[in-house]
């Protein structure tokens, strides 16, 4: 008997993406063995019955792992309010079910994705804490001194938090037409993937970007790939990307003040002619 979480058993058939499926849970609307589910029970897919609104669901089948060259103009969502179009779009009609695309790229940001139904593979591949670093190239306008690219390798504030340091390698300074210098492209490695911050980085140091794509998810690279196309990912990639994440890297605590040594109080209290200061009010 293999026992798995109710909400993974329905991922995989298909029904909805891990979270949706922990929503059906919550309202009710899942039963194992004539039962209602609550989050955390386990099921044998292959022996238990599990239904969804009374209706029993099928055992899943294989997870499907894709990798997309996201074109740029396209929300990395599986649907928009707006209107706007999504990467899901971009997947033949009969492949979209379940399927979610793997951390962000922003509207104007191009570069590889995965989509994919497997949800423990996709919060692997998304959350820091396992170590799947992301590589881009961006173009940036002008061209930033080494003083100012080292700022950025170290970390900065954006939004009241540090970011975490990472690997800033220049590649080349192209020719500006009718003007005097450049722009400069730079190869970028992340540990983390937070809200335009390639972005957000290089106009803190007075170089916004101009272009910007990923080229690299860990140890899967494809430059073949033409934008807007789809594929599936090989079982050697899978390997690599699973090995990638097999470790969970330690949290980064934030840095403490040291405290003073007794003698180091005692001294403080002490006034310059010798004599002890007043403690207490």
């Amino acid at each position: 008997m293999t026992l798995e979480r109710i909400q993974k058993i329905v991922a995989r058939a298909g029904i909805a993406a891990r979270r949706k499926a922990e929503d059906l849970i919550r309202e009710g609307r899942v039963t194992v063995n004539g039962k209602l589910a609550t989050i955390g029970d386990k099921a044998d897919p292959a022996a238990d019955s599990i239904k969804i609104d009374g209706k029993r669901i099928q055992p899943g089948r294989e997870h499907r792992y894709f990798l997309l060259n996201k074109p740029r103009g396209y929300l990395t969502a599986v649907s928009d309010p707006d209107g706007r179009p999504t990467v899901i779009e971009l997947v033949p009609p009969a492949l979209r079910r379940a399927l979610v695309p793997v951390g962000r790229l922003d509207y104007q940001t191009e570069g590889l994705l995965i989509l994919t139904d497997d949800g423990e593979l996709a919060n692997r591949l998304s959350h820091p804490r396992f170590g799947c670093h992301k590589t881009y190239e961006v173009k940036v306008k002008g061209a930033p001194d080494e003083s100012k690219v080292d700022r950025l390798r170290r970390g900065i504030v954006l939004d009241g938090r540090r970011t975490a340091p990472c690997r800033i390698q220049p590649l080349r300074v192209t020719s500006q037409r009718g003007e005097e210098g450049g722009n400069a492209w730079f190869r970028v490695e992340l540990s983390e993937g937070r809200t335009r911050q390639i972005r957000e980085m290089f106009f803190r140091v007075g170089h916004p970007v101009q272009k910007l794509r990923r080229v690299a998810i860990g140890p899967l690279e494809d430059p073949n790939l033409p934008v807007g196309e789809l594929r599936d990912l090989t079982e050697s990639e899978l390997r690599s990307l699973r090995q990638t994440t097999a470790t969970i890297e330690p949290r980064r605590e934030p840095a403490r003040r040291p405290r003073p040594a007794e003698s180091e109080r005692r001294a403080d209290r002490t006034s310059a002619s010798g004599r002890p200061r007043p403690s207490g009010r």
